[in-house]
């Protein structure tokens, strides 16, 4: 078989942007020059947003500047932006070298799980995503749109497949070239995954590729239960070619974990690419150096330095 499967690294900001520990800025860096080193086709490197809601990534623009240093072309750079406001900011850090590629917005198929994460209905995120769209691709950028709660919500339980592909239906009218639909608290199975993909695949028609021989639908698993793996499995069996994860498992949805502890957090790198490997398909990632990544990965949430 052989048929390529595309890798988000997602790490340095889904994993990072809800831990406690301060990390420094050149830290950030050295993460994702081992991350982009492994392979991976792209790097979610960080996040436009106020720094008020995410204290952790408020460098955003002194890391794109320090990364702009060495940016190697085999290798997509993305970041979410929340509104206009911070797709300014990325016009802005890529005016006098490009750096970014790809801008990320982010809506829900939940109301409730919506108005909890970013103040406003579904409607209105994706109303406000218009004039987003617009200047990115003005700009040349590409652009993701994800969808939280595909599969389950804290507040409003099982998500049916008809409104996730609703959102994406507008999303993609909007002009989105990709559509992300993630599993944010980790309560998808395989069951749930092909009922989602097949309604997806009936009224949107199958996974096709973007301009630039992108998987237009990419699967952001959790692993809050166990069942990432599995799912991984069966999204393959049904055509998806693009995934996320990131290092360690870095990452997970605060609204997943309990008083009894943390729960897992997003799909590890390095078991994706061992799981998509034993499906008999093939990604770009050098397993050593994944390793090495990994192993940076788990110093820097422990505070170790590293070098």
């Amino acid at each position: 078989m052989n048929e390529y499967v595309r890798i988000t690294e997602v790490a340095p900001r889904d994993g990072l942007q809800n831990e406690s520990i301060a990390v420094p800025t050149r830290t950030k860096c050295e993460l994702i020059r081992r991350l982009e080193a492994t392979g991976v086709d792209e790097v979610e490197v960080t996040s436009f947003v106020s720094p008020k809601w995410v204290p952790q990534l408020a460098d955003a623009a002194e890391l794109v500047a320090m990364l702009a240093d060495a940016k190697p072309e085999s290798v997509v750079y993305s970041v979410l932006v929340p509104n206009e406001k911070g797709l300014e900011r990325v016009l802005a850090v890529n005016d006098d070298t490009r750096v970014i590629d790809k801008v990320s917005v982010f809506t829900a198929a939940s109301e409730s799980f919506a108005r909890k994460n970013i103040n406003a209905s579904v409607d209105e995120s994706i109303d406000r995503f218009r004039p987003v769209v617009d200047l990115a691709r003005q700009a040349g950028l590409l652009v993701r749109g994800y969808i939280s709660c595909a599969f389950v919500c804290p507040f409003e339980g099982p998500i049916e497949p008809g409104a996730v592909t609703r959102v994406a239906a507008r999303l993609l009218a909007l002009g989105v070239d990709e559509i992300d639909i993630a599993d944010t608290i980790g309560g998808a199975t395989p069951e749930t995954v092909e009922r989602l993909v097949s309604c997806m695949h009936d009224r949107l028609g199958p996974c096709r590729e973007t301009d630039i021989g992108e998987p237009c639908l990419t699967l952001h698993l959790h692993d809050t239960r166990g069942t990432a793996v599995e799912c991984v499995r069966k999204a393959l069996e049904l055509g998806v070619r693009s995934f996320d994860s990131s290092a360690a498992g870095l990452g997970g949805c605060p609204f997943a974990s309990t008083g009894g502890g943390r729960a897992p957090g997003n799909i590890a790198t390095d078991v994706l690419v061992r799981t998509i490997m034993d499906a008999g398909f093939k990604t770009g990632v050098d397993l050593s150096r994944l390793k090495e990544a990994t192993g940076v990965a788990q110093a820097l949430l422990a505070g170790e330095s590293i070098s």
